[in-house]
């Protein structure tokens, strides 16, 4: 039976005790409005496009920093443990009403956590060169892949705007607190929790993508994303997937 979606709000308390504690800075969240049909075919099985109230689901391309990662009780990794990643991520829900993101590519600049986190949990992460210039209010990221045939890149620039308060569409993009992954022939879902993302409107300066294709949306790129966003951050933690 498909039950109803769990509401957007506040992050539910996690079901065990954290085994990855992260913190994520400086995103910048590019996303486009598209028919949920073309997203469908990329989900994990027990998953369906989740939508906003205009009958759109939504891809996102979001370029941050990751940082301090540690593994409870551990204390954080040095140096491995901070990198800059940028992934194109898609929104589900599945059967039981939990919503989640859903991982295309999540691009990063060390290998051995790119190895680790791709055998180990099934999230398709990538090797990258990457870097991250901030002057002002003026945000840029960019990156190559370092595997595969075609090796994507990507570059962003941003200028930062003020306090984003209150808004729906906002909340619907960032308020996640789960993932669906599909690994070693089942889906599984991983649930997270951080404080509300402090959030702060952006404008696009600059973009010249090639990840959004690589993911399966080659003509993305090709127009500007309908929300900009930027956060300073947030410390997540993740239970273990169920």
């Amino acid at each position: 039976m498909v039950e109803r979606a769990e509401s957007i709000g506040a992050a539910r308390p996690l079901p065990g005790r954290a085994v990855i504690r992260q913190h994520w800075a400086d995103a910048v969240f590019l996303h486009w409005r598209v028919d949920p049909a073309e997203v469908a075919p990329w989900l994990p099985e027990g998953t369906r496009p989740d939508t906003t109230d205009d009958g759109a689901s939504w891809v996102g391309l979001i370029p941050f920093r990751l940082e301090r990662t540690a593994f409870p009780p551990l204390p954080v990794v040095p140096w491995l443990g901070t990198f800059l990643e940028t992934n194109v991520r898609l929104y589900a829900v599945d059967d039981r009403g939990r919503r989640s993101v859903v991982f295309r590519s999540l691009d990063a600049q060390h290998l051995l956590p790119v190895l680790a986190a791709r055998v180990g949990l099934g999230l398709p992460y990538r090797w990258a060169r990457m870097r991250a210039r901030r002057e002002g209010d003026v945000l840029a990221y960019s990156s190559e892949r370092l595997e595969g045939a075609t090796r994507p890149r990507t570059r962003i620039r941003v200028r930062l705007g003020g306090p984003v308060e209150a808004d729906p569409l906002a909340a619907f993009l960032t308020a996640r607190w789960a993932m669906h992954v599909h690994h070693l022939g089942a889906t599984r879902y991983w649930r997270n929790e951080h404080e509300a993302w402090p959030l702060r409107s952006a404008e696009l300066l600059d973009l010249d993508d090639e990840l959004l294709a690589a993911a399966g949306f080659p003509a993305l790129a090709e127009r500007a994303p309908d929300s900009v966003l930027f956060s300073p951050g947030v410390t997540t933690r993740f239970s273990a997937p169920a």
